[in-house]
């Protein structure tokens, strides 16, 4: 059910409600309607009566196909209703009334699912049965699946959809083709392991995201390896079943057909008329049949293609290979007189033929230009194609190496990018080879590597004559510094590429140091609003400048560094931020980065269920997906956080084995992690050892985060761990590029655990309106000033603190919330009835009412069945009522 999850909660809560209805599924043959309605139909009690009708080509000339398809071998029917179903003599409204007298013997008032299979083949008897049902009461889902493409005016289902439509509420579930990222998903699943970037693409390409096409090309899967298989041949049924749509083509129909599957992807009408020698008339005719057949939609002003790839495979795997390169020849011919045609097109052609130097003609011109437009899988493609042919070419290297960065093809971009550095000609394209080199080797978390490239570049400096060439290489350093965290480094070196830049008038340099520079002061306290300042103008002149890799890094660096001044703000650098990179084709910046983006607003917004949502969809798709270094678990230690801060804690064990099997974690966050979940499963001894492991990895962590230092001092005090301890590791985690909010909460933190309330409770005062500290976080604020508060003896004051502090936790979970209750107990303002139950427990408490399960609840919440079932059992409590029937009544009355 990849790609089907939310199709299949709709149809089985309307099969669970014990109300009449009615659902339509949609889709194109293969998409999978009947594996969706038998997935639900595995989800009902057993006591549902299930009836499941089969239209067949040709039913529309027997009377009551459908029903008769559902009761065969019912041995409830009995021979006499059998007859009269089925007697032409009967008029059709005793025939009707005979089918439906059948089906309310076999349901009667239980529970039901009817499902008509193929409405577009039933005949009007069957659509006619169709329709009474709908109208019936009972507690019955009636479910009816067709293809759209198949239906016409003339057919009964076309009335019957319009008139179910207007007489009834119907639930219309259309089902589309799997997406890039769906389509990992199932090779994931058939192969046991994460699809190869590359081949899940390919096959995407090659299936149109058809998961029946793709379930057949997975079964002659050879050897469990999905990169083999991209160049599988079709299995022959499934070859068999496409080539069946074009068998009875006219001659002149199969000519046409099969030159348009030597043309490519897409089908201009003048080069199909030009390679065929077809006249319009002819042309049009033909066009228009296989339009009607479903082999060809038309994409565009006169543009046509296939409707799925592998009809276009199929119709070519019978052709001869001279009357493939014939064709290409044509074609090529066409397209070069013609000038200005599409450099993939004449690539194509110019292979086919067997016309190699027109071939790395159009490689070179394609890729640049599709990487100056963002396309950057059709670069990297097109640029390898022609170094099959070439594979000395730096040019072609270069934006090999640059494309296949963009696309998230680490491994394709390193090999690249080292073939370019090793036959660059000159100092210049050296430079650039390494620059990019540098990054590559920084994703892949290879450190070493990286360092030792900064030499290289620092030498070569050493060589080259003041200018261009220099400073360029300058810039380099200084991204290597900046992302190895030596921020002082990186800014000398900024500087030394920007005075060169000023003096030699090289604007592009300019750029690319500013952002360097800018994001290096954008880290520390003291310099992010010079940082903020240089980005911000920066952005806005890659942008004119069509920079669009600059302008996307420079706004994401703007987005996670200190927060704007309004959510509105912080949203609009995100969306800016995607769009930007979604145009320079850079792949990890406008997928991956962006899922984190959209937790982060929600964090900001005290959403702690939207956040957690959004990054299990983001790590969802990348799972299916092998990637290495930085990019192989993007979101886990980012969603390990959220899920410790919701008390997901089996959640939280999982993603730690998760990263434990990846290479090259950032040495202090396994550690970290694995403490702070000790911390809260009130494991001690494990917390301790992982303590001493965590303070030895901190020294090779270059960086401090206030944030970390106040989740895992928070996490050691909720354990009680000793006081030297807890300074100790406030201690390691704390330095001067802290932002000085979080530094003045831990410090409150520890004041107040060392019973210094009147000390504590100026250090949470100081910081109740800093903007760098969420919703949540400062909702822990007001909980920490209140409790000061009441040890000062100033009841009044922390009652007030606790008032300011439920709103802003209003939207999160776990530890923060428990705190703020258990400070309210202890001031005696928690009560009974509806108004006791926090804003969580409130939901959870309208899907009780609603009738759901601990585990529809853990599905429908993103949180775990023991999570749940601790929610109810406070509900209960707080509602005063016994058993779960109960909470509806108590919430409305």
């Amino acid at each position: 059910m990849i790609g089907r999850e939310s199709e299949l909660r709709r149809l089985a809560r309307l099969a669970s409600s014990r109300e009449p209805a009615v659902a339509i599924i949609a889709g194109e043959p293969g998409i999978g309607k009947t594996r969706l309605v038998l997935e639900l139909l595995a989800t009902l009690p057993a006591t549902t009566v299930v009836l499941v009708g089969q239209a067949e080509p040709g039913s529309l000339s027997r009377p009551y196909e459908v029903l008769l398809d559902a009761i065969d071998g019912r041995p409830e029917v009995g021979e006499q209703q059998l007859a009269a179903l089925t007697d032409a003599a009967r008029s059709p409204v005793q025939r009707l009334h005979t089918g439906l007298a059948i089906l309310g013997d076999l349901i009667g008032d239980t529970p039901a699912v009817i499902v008509f299979e193929d409405l577009h083949w039933a005949d009007s008897e069957s659509a006619a049965l169709f329709e009474r049902i709908a109208d019936q009461h009972g507690p019955r889902l009636l479910i009816g699946t067709y293809r759209p493409d198949e239906v016409s005016r003339r057919q009964p289902v076309a009335g019957l959809l319009a008139r179910t439509e207007r007489r009834h509420a119907v639930t219309h579930v259309r089902l589309d083709r799997l997406t890039p990222a769906q389509t990992a998903a199932l090779i994931a699943a058939a192969t046991g392991a994460p699809a190869p970037l590359r081949a899940a693409t390919a096959l995407h390409t090659r299936t149109g995201g058809n998961p029946f096409f793709l379930e057949e090309l997975l079964r002659a899967l050879p050897g469990q390896d999905a990169e083999a298989l991209v160049e599988q041949p079709l299995p022959w049924s499934l070859a068999d079943v496409l080539r069946r749509q074009v068998d009875d083509l006219e001659p002149a129909g199969h000519r046409i057909v099969e030159a348009a599957t030597v043309l490519g992807h897409r089908i201009p009408f003048d080069l199909l008329a030009e390679v065929t020698g077809a006249g319009e008339d002819e042309l049009i005719a033909v066009l228009r049949d296989l339009v009607t057949r479903g082999v060809l939609v038309e994409s565009g002003d006169d543009e046509f293609t296939f409707r799925h790839a592998l009809v276009r495979e199929a119709i070519g795997g019978q052709m001869l290979g001279r009357q493939r390169r014939r064709l290409h020849e044509a074609a090529l011919d066409v397209l070069l007189r013609a000038g200005g045609s599409d450099p993939a097109m004449i690539a194509h052609h110019a292979r086919g033929a067997g016309r190699y130097d027109d071939l790395v003609a159009a490689a070179r011109r394609g890729t640049a230009s599709y990487l100056s437009i963002g396309s950057a899988y059709q670069a990297l493609q097109l640029a390898e194609m022609g170094l099959d042919e070439v594979p000395d070419d730096t040019e072609l290297l270069a934006g090999a190496a640059r494309a296949a960065w963009l696309a998230g093809l680490l491994d394709d971009a390193l090999r690249h990018a080292r073939q370019w550095r090793d036959l660059a000609a000159g100092a210049s394209d050296r430079a650039e080879a390494l620059y990019l080199l540098v990054r590559l080797a920084w994703e892949s978390r290879e450190f070493d590597e990286m360092r030792a490239l900064t030499d290289d570049i620092e030498t070569l400096i050493a060589r080259l004559p003041r200018g261009a060439d220099q400073a360029r290489a300058m810039t380099a350093v200084a991204q290597s510094e900046y992302l190895r965290d030596e921020l002082d480094a990186a800014v000398r070196w900024a500087d030394r590429a920007l005075t060169l830049a000023d003096e030699f008038d090289l604007p592009a340099v300019r750029m690319s140091a500013l952002l360097e520079k800018g994001a290096a002061l954008s880290e520390r306290p003291r310099t992010a609003a010079e940082g903020r300042e240089i980005l911000t103008a920066l952005v806005d002149d890659a942008e004119k400048a069509g920079e669009w890799v600059l302008a996307a890094r420079a706004l994401n660096t703007l987005f996670y560094g200190e927060q704007p001044s309004s959510p509105e703000e912080h949203a609009e650098t995100l969306e800016r931020m995607r769009v930007d990179a979604e145009r320079a084709g850079f792949e990890s910046l406008s997928v991956a980065t962006y899922f984190q983006g959209r937790a982060r607003l929600a964090v900001r917004k005290g959403d702690l269920r939207a956040a957690v949502a959004a990054l299990e969809e983001g790590r969802e798709q990348d799972r299916n997906y092998r990637r290495r270094g930085r990019w192989a678990d993007y979101h886990a230690v980012f969603l390990a956080g959220l899920y410790l801060e919701a008390g997901e804690l089996d959640r939280v064990a999982q993603v730690i084995a998760d990263l434990t099997a990846l290479p090259n974690n950032p040495p202090a966050v396994v550690p970290g992690l694995a403490f702070h979940l000790h911390c809260r499963r009130a494991d001690r001894p494990a917390a301790e050892a992982a303590l001493t492991e965590l303070l030895t990895e901190l020294d090779n962590q270059p960086w401090r985060s206030g944030e970390q230092a106040h989740d895992l001092v928070s996490a050691a005090l909720d354990l009680g761990l000793p006081l030297p301890r807890l300074d100790e590791l406030a201690a390691a985690l704390l330095d001067a590029d802290v932002w000085d909010s979080y530094r003045t909460l831990v410090d409150a933190q520890l004041a107040e655990a060392h019973g210094r309330p009147a000390e504590a409770l100026d250090a949470y005062s100081s910081i109740t309106g800093a903007h760098i500290l969420g919703p949540a976080t400062q909702g822990t604020v007001r909980v920490g000033a209140a409790r000061c508060l009441l040890a000062l003896n100033r009841p009044d004051e922390a009652a007030t603190q606790l008032t300011l502090a439920t709103p802003l936790l209003s939207g999160w979970l776990g530890w923060r919330v428990a705190q703020l209750e258990q400070v309210r107990a202890r001031m005696g303002l928690t009560g009974s009835g509806p108004e006791a139950l926090t804003p969580r427990e409130r939901e959870v408490a309208v899907l009780i009412g609603e009738g759901l399960t601990n585990t529809e609840l853990a599905r429908r919440l993103y949180i775990s069945p023991k999570t749940a079932a601790v929610h109810v059992s406070s509900i209960l409590r707080k509602l005063g009522v016994s058993s779960r029937t109960e909470v509806k009544d108590a919430l409305t009355g």
